[in-house]
């Protein structure tokens, strides 16, 4: 059998269509193809199953090496490979790009078309523009290569504002920002790794690992008073929104997002559709509250935003933004109130006025774990309340 582990050796072998080929355990072998005199050359594996099957996959021409050094990595690609296939994984080669584009499709078909939208442009934005990472081969991924990524992404300052002024402001990004971002790519190659893909998550299991307590614990809240006060500076069509935020723990975007179809009036039942908790939900409203939003949908078609801006169009984070920061300042609050700023101060209402945190959970579309994470304080008082009744 024809030497190819060293430069001379390959450079004295004449070209050929047919690889020349080393034996490296039993099934596996490493092949070395020279189409032309003065070609680099292509390193090929070629394997072949208990079945009798053989399967061959091209390993490149690893010229970004130096020539003596390409046989012990073409070595090291080919064995990498055969032991993914002796652990079952697929024989088709699949490079992170695709195993995010397959995940959108598996989320848009499960999930539907919205959560599929959003991890769509999380990977354009921050994975496909990483032309090495995008390209490279799920079985040729490593947690250093994986830890570089999320180092450059965080790293990468984002825009704040938004209106075309000349000069961008930016900043660097929030920890729980990163963390969404990672965690799509963290589904993606899960997705791929369930699907047999790759055989081991070794080089993300570590290196995709969200930051711990990146949300920190939001601590501005609006008292009833506060909340009327933000309300009744706001304009009419923002102050509709704002007060069905006051009424209901929802996220904001999940709130704009209802149209008159979510709410059954009859019921006083409102329907919430998939938002970030990933599933519907329905939440019985009280009379009162029920009456606003019978009221909010009042002659509207059912594909009608329940609560719109006064063009008529659904409010999104970029047109209540500034808005909501005038109606602060004009009632006095603090600059640093949002949209959010009401749901944080709505859940709070309902944790310290004893709701258990199951049910504040389901009502909020998040997990009792985000809940006593960022809430569970809150229960001193109450907890310190019921021991004091133990006294005898």
């Amino acid at each position: 059998m024809t030497r190819i582990d060293t430069v001379d050796t390959r450079n004295k072998l004449k070209p050929r269509d047919e690889p020349y080929w080393v034996k490296l355990s039993t099934g596996c072998m490493l092949g070395y193809r020279k189409m032309t005199a003065g070609s680099t050359g292509t390193w090929i594996a070629r394997y072949r199953a208990d079945n009798g099957k053989r399967e061959k996959r091209s390993l490149g021409e690893f010229n970004n090496l130096p020539p003596s050094l390409r046989y012990d990595e073409a070595k090291k690609a080919a064995e990498s490979w055969f032991l993914h296939l002796g652990k079952g994984g697929s024989t088709e080669s699949v490079n992170v790009r695709k195993a995010c584009e397959r995940y959108v499709l598996h989320v848009r078909e499960d999930r539907g078309n919205k959560p599929a939208v959003d991890l769509d442009m999380r990977f354009k934005r921050w994975v496909y523009s990483d032309s090495v990472l995008s390209k490279l081969d799920l079985t040729k991924l490593t947690k250093t290569r994986i830890e570089s990524w999320r180092k450059a992404m965080a790293q990468t300052p984002v825009k704040v504002n938004r209106d075309n002024r000349d000069v961008p402001l930016t900043r660097l990004r929030a920890a729980s920002s990163v963390n969404r971002d990672i965690a799509a790519l963290r589904a993606a190659l899960n997705f791929a790794h369930d699907a047999g893909s790759v055989t081991t998550d070794m080089a993300w299991r570590v290196a995709l690992r969200p930051s711990k307590n990146a949300d920190g614990r939001r601590d501005l809240y609006l008292d009833p008073t506060q909340r009327r006060s933000l309300v009744g500076q706001s304009p009419p069509d923002l102050a509709e929104l704002l007060r069905g935020l006051s009424l209901v723990p929802l996220r904001p975007g999940a709130l704009a997002s209802l149209t008159a179809g979510n709410f059954e009036a009859r019921l006083a039942v409102l329907t919430i559709g998939i938002d970030k908790a990933g599933r519907d939900r329905k939440i019985k409203l009280p009379e009162t509250t029920a009456a606003i939003f019978t009221k909010a949908c009042e002659n509207k078609p059912s594909n009608a935003p329940i609560f719109c801006r006064e063009d008529g169009k659904a409010w999104n984070k970029d047109a209540w933004k500034k808005p909501i920061k005038l109606a602060a300042a004009a009632a006095e609050l603090p600059t640093t109130v949002t949209a959010y700023t009401l749901r944080h101060s709505v859940i709070t209402d309902l944790v310290t006025g004893g709701l258990d945190l199951l049910t504040v959970a389901q009502l909020s579309g998040t997990s009792v774990a985000m809940i006593e994470r960022h809430y569970g304080h809150l229960r001193a008082d109450l907890a310190s309340a019921a021991l004091a009744k133990l006294t005898i």
